[in-house]
């Protein structure tokens, strides 16, 4: 009997031996897990640089269609490929990259709706571009879906459509394929940029709170809105969300800096004839004072005169100077 008792012990204290190597084993995986999934997302935290300046002699609108075209494929091919939709270590932890995605995808989208409906067509009543259709609604995809389908795939489809664009844009024998370069169709795109800069800088502004006066309806004595509002207002970005809003802003602005750049040389014609073509590096060279290096481990929000930085109010700064030249811009454009 005492055999058998020894035996069964025996067989016991192996079965926790084996349990405690391997929960030791388990637990040394995930420590590695964890480590590389922290040293990915220091690398695949880094931004990517500013694209080559495009050379004039190209054929009117391949510059600007390349750019947008580098743009989306800068979202999925950058380091850690597009990080919005993920699930998994790093991606998950991380949400600055996403939101510079962000700032990233939302100018993808109003390019490619201005190409759509503006310049890829001569007059309001022609014929838009059929590869010019697919893409654009494949940009507004929803950018967080992980799968069935994913963000990834329907962008690369757009992705697709807009390289078959260029590629008949660069075809002497594709005469459908075309990009008009005119001063109206380029100042509505610098219309919608125009309000997009308008609102990141409001919205950065707010990091420190401000009070407001409503005026939502100032201008017009016959202008109403659906629901009244009170005379004034307090505007606040929650701590939460300062840093999600730096990085969008940081995003869109380096997405601009390069579609910008493509324009001077494909509009460098109607640029030169307006006297705006200054004007316009003006503005690249205000949103190029947006990509200095953040040197702050983390996105200060001191107040407006205190002792702590507020990064948020710098990047106010820069993006309202670079809207204030774009209305000016709008201006000369429309002049005779």
């Amino acid at each position: 009997m005492p055999s058998v008792k020894q035996g069964l012990s025996n067989i016991k204290q192996d079965y926790f031996d084996g349990r405690h190597w391997m929960l030791k084993g388990l637990g040394a995986l995930l420590s590695i897990y964890v480590l590389v999934a922290l040293v990915l997302g220091v690398y695949w935290n880094s931004e990517p640089e500013l694209a080559p300046k495009p050379v004039s002699g190209s054929l009117t609108g391949a510059s600007t269609t390349a750019t947008l075209l580098h743009l989306a494929q800068s979202l999925q091919d950058k380091p850690g490929g597009y990080l919005s939709n993920d699930i998994s270590l790093p991606g998950v932890w991380m949400d600055n990259i996403p939101n510079w995605e962000y700032g990233v995808l939302i100018q993808v989208r109003d390019m490619s709706r201005s190409m759509r409906k503006d310049f890829s067509r001569s007059q309001s009543q022609s014929t838009e571009d059929g590869d010019l259709a697919i893409a654009e609604p494949q940009f507004n995809f929803d950018s967080q879906s992980w799968i069935l389908p994913s963000s990834e795939g329907e962008y690369q489809t757009g992705i697709e459509a807009l390289t078959r664009y260029l590629e008949r844009l660069n075809d002497p024998q594709q005469s459908r394929a075309q990009f008009y370069a005119r001063a109206d169709n380029l100042t509505r795109w610098l219309g919608d940029v125009e309000t997009r800069l308008g609102s990141l800088s409001q919205r950065l502004s707010a990091s420190v709170g401000q009070k407001r006066l409503n005026t939502d309806l100032a201008g017009d004595a016959a202008a109403t809105q659906s629901t009244s509002a009170a005379s004034e207002l307090e505007v606040k970005t929650p701590w939460s969300e300062i840093d999600d809003v730096f990085y969008e802003a940081r995003g869109a602005s380096w997405a601009l800096i390069q579609l910008l750049r493509a324009v001077e040389v494909d509009f460098a014609a109607v640029l030169e004839k307006k006297n705006a073509v200054v004007s316009l590096r003006q503005i690249i060279r205000e949103l190029e004072s947006t990509q200095e290096s953040v040197w702050s481990p983390m996105i200060m929000n001191g107040s407006g005169f205190g002792l702590v930085a507020n990064h948020s109010l710098v990047m106010a700064s820069y993006i309202a100077r670079a809207n204030a030249a774009i209305i000016d811009l709008r201006g000369l454009l429309t002049q005779g």
